[in-house]
């Protein structure tokens, strides 16, 4: 099962078939997981090193952090309200009885959705499309990138760097804080 939703995960990461499909087949393949596995997905979390930096310099310079994933809401709430990040969007897995169902609730997070939420949130905080910079990585996210004032493509794959004029190949989010122009925050030891 392991393998077979890599291969999926990968073919849609690189833009070869539909994410929401792709995403259908992966969840499919959890029915009858229970539903402890959220936290336990949560205590194995290791966010991008640098992220936390980001996300502080962000609101120290009065801006807004958001996220847009693929991922699942019963994971990415929790983290963002760890993490102090202001909005996030995800898709939702259907529980029924203790365990999970196999299926997705509501509409999944498709480019699309990724687009629109980054234009509610500009709108929200009275920002323009200057104001705003995409991060991402998967082929879904090329829409959102190029909607931004600001798109990056972060540790991207090859057909999505292709795509971005902007691209970080170093795994820390950091980095981005002085070319964005953002005050360094510090934290107590």
């Amino acid at each position: 099962t392991r393998a077979l939703v890599a291969a999926v995960t990968a073919r849609a990461m690189n833009g070869e078939i539909d994410f929401a499909e792709s995403l259908r087949q992966r969840v499919a393949t959890l029915e009858g997981v229970p539903e402890s596995v959220f936290a336990a997905v949560l205590d194995k979390i290791h966010p991008t090193p640098g992220v936390q930096d980001l996300i502080d310099a962000v609101h120290a310079a009065g801006g807004f952090f958001g996220v847009v994933s693929g991922g699942f809401e019963e994971v990415v709430g929790p983290l963002c309200a760890r993490m102090g990040i202001d909005h996030y969007l995800a898709n939702r897995l259907e529980v029924s009885g203790g365990v999970l169902t196999g299926r997705v609730l509501g509409d999944i997070v498709t480019a699309d959705a990724k687009v629109a939420a980054l234009e509610r949130w500009t709108a929200e905080h009275a920002l323009t499309r200057e104001e705003t910079v995409a991060i991402g990585d998967g082929a879904n996210d090329v829409p959102m990138m190029r909607a931004a004032g600001l798109g990056i493509a972060f540790c991207a794959k090859p057909s999505v760097r292709e795509a971005i004029e902007h691209s970080l190949d170093v795994r820390r989010l950091d980095v981005l804080i002085v070319p964005l122009g953002l005050p360094r925050v510090a934290h107590p030891a």
